[in-house]
């Protein structure tokens, strides 16, 4: 396997007049920049890189953990969280998935797309890229995930998109559509734990067709669950904004971690809605993609966490 390897983000904007890319310094980060249609604005970091660390409504809240004590910092030898938007390649492994990304990437516009390119990783051989489109009007985006076997020998892997979200929040994972032991006698999706999964933690609560789970600042225990949905859909209500994502899946067995498209984690300090694409072997200079497709709505409640509540506030939203 080489042993050196390229990470790129390349975000390209559906620019008109009211689409700007703007660079612009971001707590302590000097040049970051910031994506923004009036309405909606992103900002990515390439002092260290790449990531979305920001994604909201123009003067809201942040949608995405930042963890402040690593705000405007660099160069640091170990993996740092530092919050916001992610790709990772899957299955997890301790070192392979941890690269550090703590260095400056080169930024480039070209046109209607700026270009990100990182340093090369030592651990890897694998360059990583995300495509994001933000439309004029609205909050919709896309973001399409790339990664790039660079090395020298076949690897398998898969797309591993992760998103921490802020403190205080409820996480939303919908199942496939439910049906009835009459009509229905072959499962529909698998639901997967890990070791620390416990399912009786408070946190946690079933419904019908969703799986929910709370962001507690005051509870550090560790929790996370995934499972397989064609149509896969996150959501996550924090205050009175809602953000979802989705993403589209084809077949369970060809997905890691068991069959996953969608995982969710929490502890203390953020809550993370995590999609997945097919595991594949990848030969040397092929590529996976994987693209979900993000929105932001404002004045969402949801009084009560019932099906019929949940699907008030989403169902008209997913057929936007």
């Amino acid at each position: 396997m080489s042993k050196r390897v390229s990470v790129a983000l390349i975000i390209t904007m559906s620019l008109s007049a009211a689409v700007k890319i703007d660079k612009t310094q971001y707590r302590g980060w000097p040049n970051c920049y910031r994506i923004s249609n009036g309405e909606i604005e992103l900002v990515v970091t390439t002092d260290v890189g790449p990531r979305i660390i920001r994604y909201g409504f123009v003067g809201g809240q942040n949608m995405f953990k930042e963890f402040d004590e690593q705000m405007g910092k660099h160069g640091e030898s170990s993996w740092q969280a530092r919050g916001g938007h992610r790709v990772w390649m899957s299955p997890e492994d301790p070192v392979l998935t941890y690269a550090p990304d703590n260095s400056p990437i080169h930024a480039e516009v070209k046109g209607d797309v700026l270009e990100l390119t990182g340093n090369v990783e030592k651990e890897t051989g694998l360059a990583k890229q995300m495509i994001v489109k933000l439309a004029s009007t609205g909050s919709a985006v896309e973001v399409v995930h790339k990664i790039t076997n660079k090395g020298a020998k076949p690897r398998e892997f898969a797309v591993w998109a992760l998103t921490m979200m802020a403190q205080g929040g409820v996480g939303i994972a919908a199942f496939p559509p439910r049906g009835t032991h009459e009509k229905d006698l072959a499962p529909t999706n698998p639901l997967v734990m890990w070791a620390y999964t416990d399912f009786s933690d408070r946190r946690w609560q079933f419904t019908n067709k969703y799986l929910l789970l709370r962001q507690d600042p005051k509870n550090s225990k560790a929790q996370k669950a995934g499972l397989f949905n064609r149509d896969t859909v996150g959501a996550y209500l924090l205050g009175s904004d809602l953000f979802i994502k989705r993403t589209a899946a084809q077949d369970a067995h060809r997905h890691p971690d068991f069959g996953c498209s969608y995982e969710t984690f929490t502890n203390e300090q953020f809550l993370e809605m995590e999609t997945l694409g097919e595991l594949s072997d990848v030969r040397p200079g092929g590529s996976l993609e994987h693209t979900e497709h993000w929105s932001l709505h404002k004045n969402v409640k949801i009084p009560v966490w019932t099906d019929a509540n949940i699907d008030q506030a989403l169902a008209p939203l997913l057929k936007r």
